[in-house]
């Protein structure tokens, strides 16, 4: 009967027990098969199935001398054992570039942030810009401007007669306007509401246009103080007429513009000339003074005092031409928006019917096509057939020579083919003869159409 000998040192890992296990049964499955049959068998058997077990029990640890077999693996030591490579500690300047690189990603998410920030104001900004000038194009249209204005009335000419010829049309009209103490007595004058200027967010500018409405002795004191004037060689001849106001005023401000309108009551029907000869009859009865004193005064306040002196039949011309100049201050403003640019009447652009040509002479086919649609009932197509036919105007002056006949030169063009929206006609013999006295007519006078 064989005996079993324990290892000293042994440890089995899974896949040598497997090994075991296999190599046990194939063991078996021999000595069933090839050993006789004896009495021992059943012990040589037991044996077997003894190793097979030995095999199979866990890891045998030796004691000997109190050391772990080499086979072995480390023994787990709770927190004293020997750290894995994975989890090394770190050094204090990985430490410090970590933080560091942390810290750049947080200052740059900040950036960005501010980035995004700033761009959302300027295009709040830019929003807010664009809807204000165009609340202020709209506000500066004839039909809008005409709301911010307000005319201004003298409280002396509240209490003449046919002032409320005036009064009842400003209302019917619904325009704004104010009876006040003006600087000159007897005038008429206008204020614009800026709502962009001002501290309060509400400005008012006055207009630069000033009526002053006179009676005929008072515009005869006027004539008066002229002539004394400039008899004197302007000197100051102290007298108390409108005029010296008047002067004052276009002292202080020369930008005024000062209109007299002179009215007669007595003759609202009369003409004007009438009543300017009616004037001069008046002046040379009373003052001695000719039509040439008359003439001269007039000059003179047109020319250096920059004064325009209408003379009406009452106050239904005044009505008249204060309406008159409300409705041109009004349009003022977009005026002077549209024609801001140097040359207003040259625009750039596609539709201004005009051709670049660059140095290399591209674009000149353009202008020559350009030149001949010019003339009347010429369609585009009608001057493609003709530029195709003869490239430039030189071309097209040496065909005419080269004909013998004056009717073989008008009707050069007639055969030429026209292609537009699919269908094919002829340039016919009208244009044909327009183009023709257009590039040989000799009279500047002579109407081509």
């Amino acid at each position: 009967m064989s005996v079993l000998r324990r290892a000293k040192t042994w440890e089995i890992s899974e896949s040598e027990d497997s090994d075991a296990e296999t190599k046990c049964d194939l063991n078996r499955h021999d000595s069933s098969q090839t050993a006789p049959v004896s009495s021992t068998a059943p012990e040589e058997s037991q044996s077997l199935d003894h190793k097979c077990k030995a095999l199979k029990q866990p890891t045998i640890k030796a004691e000997k001398s109190g050391e772990t077999s080499s086979l072995s693996p480390p023994r787990r030591s709770g927190r004293g054992g020997t750290p894995s490579p994975a989890r090394k500690r770190r050094t204090q300047e990985e430490i410090e570039a970590d933080r560091e690189r942390a810290r750049e990603r947080r200052e740059e998410r900040e950036r960005q942030r501010a980035a995004r920030v700033r761009e959302k104001e300027e295009r709040r900004q830019e929003q807010q810009r664009r809807r204000e000038a165009a609340e202020n194009l709209k506000s500066l249209r004839p039909e809008n401007c005409l709301k911010s204005l307000t005319v201004l009335i003298d409280s002396a000419l509240y209490q003449q007669v046919g002032c409320h010829n005036l009064f009842k049309t400003l209302v019917v009209l619904g325009w704004r306007f104010g009876i006040k103490n003006q600087e000159l007595p007897c005038s008429i004058t206008w204020t614009r509401d800026l709502p962009q200027q001002g501290d309060d967010g509400n400005g008012l500018v006055e207009e630069e246009q000033v009526v002053l409405v006179l009676n005929l002795s008072e515009f005869m004191d006027i004539v008066i103080s002229v002539k004394n004037m400039l008899d004197s060689e302007g000197e100051d001849t102290r007298t108390r007429s409108v005029l010296s106001p008047l002067l004052e005023c276009l002292n202080r401000d020369a930008k005024k513009v000062f209109t007299l309108i002179v009215i007669d009551f007595q003759s609202d029907n009369r003409a004007e000339a009438h009543r300017v000869h009616l004037l001069d009859e008046t002046l040379q009865a009373k003052l001695g003074l000719e039509t040439v004193d008359m003439e001269e005064v007039l000059v003179y306040l047109q020319l250096c005092k920059n004064i325009s002196v209408l003379f009406l039949g009452g106050w239904r011309g005044v009505t008249d031409h204060v309406c008159a100049v409300t409705k041109a201050l009004s349009k003022r403003p977009f005026k002077l928006l549209t024609e801001r640019a140097e040359l207003p009447f040259c625009v750039d652009g596609s539709w201004a019917s005009g051709a670049r040509v660059e140095r290399d002479g591209s674009g000149l086919m353009q202008v020559w096509s350009r030149q001949i649609q010019q003339l009347n009932r010429v369609s585009p197509a009608v001057a493609s057939a003709v530029t195709d036919a003869y490239p430039s105007p030189q071309l097209l002056m040496q065909a005419y020579q080269s004909l013998a006949s004056e009717e073989e030169r008008r009707g050069l063009l007639a055969g030429l083919l026209v292609k537009s929206g699919g269908k094919e006609r002829r340039v016919g013999p009208e244009i044909s003869a327009r183009v023709y006295r257009c590039f040989t007519a000799q009279n500047p006078q002579l109407v081509l159409d």
